[in-house]
């Protein structure tokens, strides 16, 4: 939403609000005259000026925690500290669409954004919370996977609702003739989870897969953060291409900003970069290195090389749920030749590991500074 580090725009975590002093890229595109819009999932806060609308958004339809009961649209996980509660928004007002499905529900709001009349160009993000638990989808979608076993079929059908909301969009767009002139961004946000809230008979979830990568949603292991996307401009980005280039998320606002000529923030840090060149014409990419981070968990990425510091595999077991330690708990991994990051090479080149700790803790005393 800002181009900028979770841990630089204060949200290092699941749970705390997006500062009202952060720019996202409805705001910055809010300045160029772009119409905004979001359905689905924001979680980055409830209060009257963290809400989307406060943060550049003229329309949301959707809702404010990290997930909501696909039906009710009751968020029922903060027990015992928070009762449950009704978490379904349009604009800054409570919406009771009760028994509707979800995804489908964001998914037509979507589309009447889309379709709406308008003077000017617009930005639409839709975050929708399929595939995440409650594991609900309707009886319609899970008849397409009959031979699945029960877990793996549900999540197969959390994901054709999906799609059917992604195929409507792309539809709605070329329905009213705006396909050929709308940048498509399309990408998940994190690996496969082993959560028990997803999984059956309070046993951990095993529908996800995050083959051939290491560890799952919350570890700094390629499992849970090496995410598939997509990027799609018909007639200007060259189609059917697999680009490796390392990129990330926070990319999307200065490319937007490039393409739209809108005006990149320059009163704070951007850690994103435009990735343009990338996209359209086969450039390397423009990072010398990317980092994250995750509770204890460190990472960055230089070339072919990463490094993990605390790695937690988060694959439901008790031990994997804990840091590795020992010599593990600095682990080294070349990309290239070993993409499952299941050996660590500290020892056989130490030099590198060196360089790349060094680079990553100068990165964390960085982005602490805002």
């Amino acid at each position: 939403m800002t181009g900028r580090c979770p841990i630089r725009a204060g949200v290092p975590n699941n749970g705390p609000p997006l500062r009202p002093s952060e720019k996202t890229i409805a705001s910055v595109l809010k300045g160029s005259s772009y119409e905004t819009g979001l359905t689905g999932k924001w979680h980055l806060g409830s209060t009257p000026d963290t809400v989307p609308n406060a943060h550049g958004f003229d329309f949301f339809y959707g809702f404010h925690d990290g997930c909501v009961d696909y039906y009710s649209h009751r968020y029922y996980w903060g027990e015992p500290k928070r009762v449950n509660f009704h978490d379904l928004w349009r604009n800054r007002d409570e919406a009771f669409d009760d028994g509707r499905y979800l995804t489908e529900r964001l998914g037509e709001e979507a589309v009447a954004f889309i379709t709406r009349k308008r003077d000017s160009p617009f930005f639409l993000y839709t975050a929708l919370n399929a595939v995440h638990y409650p594991m609900h989808a309707p009886q319609k979608y899970l008849e397409r996977f009959p031979d699945l076993p029960p877990e793996r079929r549900m999540y197969a059908a959390m994901l054709a609702a999906a799609d059917d909301a992604v195929g409507a969009m792309v539809s709605a767009l070329e329905r009213t003739g705006q396909r050929e002139r709308t940048l498509i961004f399309l990408l998940g946000d994190n690996g496969a989870t082993t959560e028990r809230r997803a999984g059956l008979g309070q046993n951990i979830a095993t529908a996800g897969k995050n083959n051939p990568f290491r560890g799952f949603k919350f570890s700094a292991f390629d499992g849970g953060m090496h995410v598939p996307a997509l990027v799609n401009w018909p007639g200007v980005i060259p189609p059917g291409k697999v680009n490796h280039e390392v990129m990330m998320t926070a990319d999307i606002l200065p490319t937007i900003c490039h393409v739209t000529g809108a005006t990149l923030p320059a009163d704070r840090t951007i850690d994103g970069r435009n990735i343009w060149p990338v996209l359209t014409a086969g450039s390397p990419s423009p990072h010398e290195y990317v980092a994250w981070s995750q509770g204890p968990q460190l990472a960055i990425r230089k070339g072919e090389w990463k490094l993990v510091l605390n790695g937690v595999v988060h694959d439901g077991t008790p031990e994997g749920d804990k840091p590795l330690t020992g010599d593990d708990a600095v682990f080294l991994s070349n990309l290239l030749s070993d993409p499952g990051e299941q050996s660590n090479l500290r020892h056989q080149h130490p030099e590198i590991a060196d360089q790349l700790q060094t680079l990553l803790q100068q990165w964390r005393k960085e982005v602490e500074k805002n």
